[in-house]
């Protein structure tokens, strides 16, 4: 019987296979104050299977709750889908730090520039020729009114340094009056959506 309601607690640290082979280890999920946003776990990813699965290998990827079949007799967490599946999904992420994220792990996230300012919260994400090119914030009020900047702006994924896993947020490689100067700010701003 297919049960569905895995707790992670119950998968942390199992290894992970697709039809035998070993995909890579869970390592955790999201930290969210709403569980039911939560719909990918953290999974580090064997460096073989990241090589030829990735366009370029990342060593943490998202691995979605619903593709988690079964857990085996000797303890390993068994796929319902097959390695193309997966790339699928893999490819259907966003890259920051060598590392990739879901769409549901990038919701919600408060968004810092690298002197810790908070300049908003992420209510989307933003497509071009099936790519994520940038992150929808709703900007902060005093952001706003400081920078001149819409209440809703696109910020572009090369300007996103790193997460902050434990307190949900994404942190900007630089300050956000230079993000606003940044080629890929305008051009990311001035694009129409898919």
């Amino acid at each position: 019987m297919k049960n569905t309601e895995y707790d992670i607690q119950e998968l942390l640290q199992r290894d992970v296979y697709v039809n035998g082979t070993k995909v890579g280890t869970i390592v955790g999920e999201r930290h969210h104050p709403n569980e039911a946003r939560v719909k990918s776990m953290r999974i580090q990813v064997v460096p073989d299977v990241a090589d030829e699965f990735m366009r370029k290998p990342a060593e943490l990827a998202p691995l979605p709750k619903e593709l988690v079949h079964s857990i085996q007799g000797d303890g390993t967490v068994k796929l319902s889908k097959s390695m193309r599946e997966l790339q699928r999904r893999w490819r259907n992420t966003v890259r920051i730090d060598e590392k990739l994220y879901a769409p549901d792990e990038m919701l919600d996230r408060a968004v810092l520039d690298n002197q810790g300012e908070e300049i908003g919260v992420i209510t989307g994400l933003f497509r071009v020729k099936r790519t994520y090119k940038g992150v929808v914030v709703s900007t902060r009020m005093r952001i706003q009114t400081q920078f001149g900047v819409e209440s809703e702006i696109r910020i572009p994924i090369s300007a996103l340094a790193r997460t902050r896993e434990r307190l949900d947020e994404v942190v900007l490689s630089r300050t956000f009056e230079k993000v606003l100067q940044l080629p890929s700010y305008i051009t990311v701003n001035s694009l129409e959506e898919e």
